[in-house]
C-alpha cells in the first residue's frame, strides 16, 4: 500500500516545529526508503525496532500503510525523541513508543524486525560492527534487519552523499559530522557471521545519493 498525498500531509501536520513540518512533507514525498521498508516488513505481525528513528516518520508511514504491529523508536537526539512523542500524542496512534539512548552503549531488549536508516556513517568501523551485530541479535525467526546507508566507493554519488551529510551537520539537523562510511563487504561479513542471509541493492530513487538497501533475514 502507498499512502495518499493527504495521508502524508496529515503526518506532516503533526509536527509542532515549522522546520519539522516542511522537512517531513518533503521527506515522505520524495525518499524511496519508506516504501522499501514497507515492501520488506509491511504485512508482518512482528514488532519493529527503529534505531535512529529521528522524529518517528517511519512509524507514522507504516501506520498509514496499514501496519498495526508495535513500533519502538530509539534515537540519540533527545529533541527529536521529544518531538516524536508529541506527534504520537497528537495523532492518537497506539503502539508507537520512543526513547532516547546511545546505540553505541546498548539497545533496548527486543525481538522482531529491526530497521537502521542513515546513521551508520556517524560511527567508527568497530562501532558499526558492534551495532550491526547487536541489531542482528534482535531479529526474530522470520524477521528482517533492514538497513539503508550510503556505501563507500569511488562513485560521484558517494561524494554527493558525503556533502549532504556535512550539510545536515551545518544546518544542525544532525548532531555530528560523518565519521566513516561502511562498504558492502563489511555487511556481508558481519551479517553472515551473525547467521543472517544478506541481500544488498541500490536504493537511489530520484536522489543523487549513493544509498543502498541491505536486507538480512533470519
Amino acid at each position: 500500500m502507498t499512502p495518499t498525498p493527504a495521508q502524508l500531509e496529515n503526518i506532516a501536520a503533526l509536527c509542532d516545529r515549522r522546520w519539522d513540518f516542511f522537512y517531513t512533507r518533503s521527506k515522505l514525498a520524495s525518499d524511496p526508503v519508506y516504501q522499501a521498508v514497507v515492501r520488506e516488513i509491511g504485512e508482518s505481525p512482528l514488532p519493529v525496532l527503529d534505531i535512529g528513528c529521528g522524529i518517528g516518520l517511519l512509524a507514522h508511514y507504516l501506520r498509514a500503510c496499514g501496519h498495526t504491529a508495535q513500533v519502538t523508536g530509539f534515537d540519540y537526539d533527545q529533541r527529536k525523541i521529544d518531538s516524536a512523542g508529541a506527534m504520537v500524542r497528537k495523532s492518537g496512534q497506539q503502539g508507537l513508543t520512543f526513547s532516547a539512548g546511545d546505540a553505541r552503549t546498548g539497545l533496548p531488549e527486543f525481538s522482531g524486525h529491526v530497521v537502521i536508516l542513515d546513521i551508520l556513517q556517524f560511527f567508527t568501523p568497530a562501532e558499526q560492527n558492534a551495532l550491526i551485530t547487536a541489531a542482528a541479535a534482535r531479529v526474530a525467526p522470520g524477521g528482517k534487519l533492514v538497513i539503508r546507508t550510503g556505501l563507500r566507493d569511488d562513485s560521484w554519488r558517494f561524494r554527493v552523499t558525503v556533502l549532504g551529510d556535512y550539510l545536515a551537520k551545518v544546518t544542525f539537523w544532525m548532531k555530528a559530522a560523518p565519521t566513516c562510511y561502511p562498504d558492502a563487504e563489511q555487511f556481508r561479513k558481519v551479517l553472515t557471521e551473525a547467521g543472517l542471509q544478506v541481500e544488498i541493492s541500490p536504493l537511489w530513487g530520484g536522489t543523487p545519493f549513493n544509498n543502498h538497501l541491505i536486507v538480512a533475514q533470519r
